[in-house]
C-alpha cells in the first residue's frame, strides 16, 4: 500500500524563519520571541564590541538589547517588507542606534545642559510645557499656542497615555520630576545606560504622537 502524501507539510527547504517572521507580523509573539532569541547572541558580540572601555560600567550590551526588543516588539507591525534578513538588518540598525543614544547620553550626562532637562522647581504645568519646548527644538518646530495656556500638564498626559509604560515612566521620574538618573534606574530596577536609552526613544515617541497631532507643534511655515 502506498503511503499517503501529507500534501500541507512544508517543503523541506523552507526556511522557518520566513514562517515565524510572518505569524510575528501578524501579531504572535512567541514568534517573534523565538527570532529575537535565535539573534541575540551574535547582536550581543557585535554590540560589546561597540562600548567604549570608559562606558562599560554604563552602558552593557544586554541593556541595549533590552530596549531593543522593546523597541521591535512596539513596532514589528509597521515591519513589512525585506523577509527575514531584513527583518534582521532593522533589529541591528534599532540595536545600534539605542547604542549610539547611550553613548551620547552617557558622556553628556558628565557635562549636562540644563536647556535639556525639563524639570522646573516651579509647577508641574511648567515642567510638562518646558517639555513639550525641548521637544519641538529638537524636531525644528515650535510649541503651538496650544500648550502655552496653562494645558501643557493635560497635554502632556494625554500624549504620555499612548506610549509603553516603561517610556512613559522615564519621561515622568526624569524628565518631568527631575530625578537623578541613578534615583530613575533604582526605582525603574535597570542600569542607567538602560534609562538613557530608554528616555532617547520615550522622547522619539512622544515627539511623534505630538506631531501627527499637529494641535501641539506648528511647522515653519504651516
Amino acid at each position: 500500500m502506498a503511503t499517503e502524501t501529507n500534501n500541507h507539510a512544508p517543503p523541506h527547504d523552507a526556511d522557518p524563519n520566513e514562517a515565524a517572521l510572518a505569524k510575528a507580523i501578524r501579531g504572535d509573539r512567541a514568534a517573534l520571541v523565538q527570532l529575537l532569541e535565535g539573534l541575540a547572541p551574535a547582536l550581543r558580540i557585535r554590540l560589546d564590541s561597540k562600548v567604549p572601555a570608559t562606558l562599560r560600567t554604563t552602558v552593557e550590551a544586554d541593556d541595549v538589547l533590552q530596549v531593543t526588543y522593546i523597541e521591535v516588539v512596539g513596532r514589528i507591525g509597521q515591519f513589512k517588507t525585506g523577509g527575514y534578513s531584513g527583518f534582521r538588518a532593522w533589529v541591528n540598525r534599532v540595536a545600534e542606534n539605542n547604542l549610539l543614544d547611550a553613548i551620547r547620553a552617557a558622556t553628556a550626562a558628565k557635562r549636562p545642559d540644563p536647556a535639556k532637562r525639563a524639570h522646573s522647581p516651579r509647577n508641574a504645568d511648567d515642567s510638562a510645557a518646558t517639555l513639550i519646548d525641548v521637544l519641538a527644538g529638537d524636531s525644528k518646530a515650535t510649541p503651538s499656542r496650544f500648550v502655552a495656556r496653562g494645558e501643557a500638564v493635560m497635554a502632556m498626559e494625554r500624549m504620555l497615555a499612548t506610549l509603553p509604560g516603561d517610556y512613559a515612566k522615564v519621561i515622568r521620574l526624569y524628565d518631568l520630576a527631575g530625578h537623578a538618573v541613578e534615583e530613575v534606574a533604582k526605582e525603574m530596577g535597570r542600569s542607567t545606560g538602560a534609562i538613557f536609552m530608554l528616555r532617547a526613544r520615550a522622547h522619539d515617541r512622544l515627539r511623534e504622537a505630538m506631531g501627527d497631532e499637529g494641535q501641539y507643534f506648528s511647522r515653519p511655515g504651516g
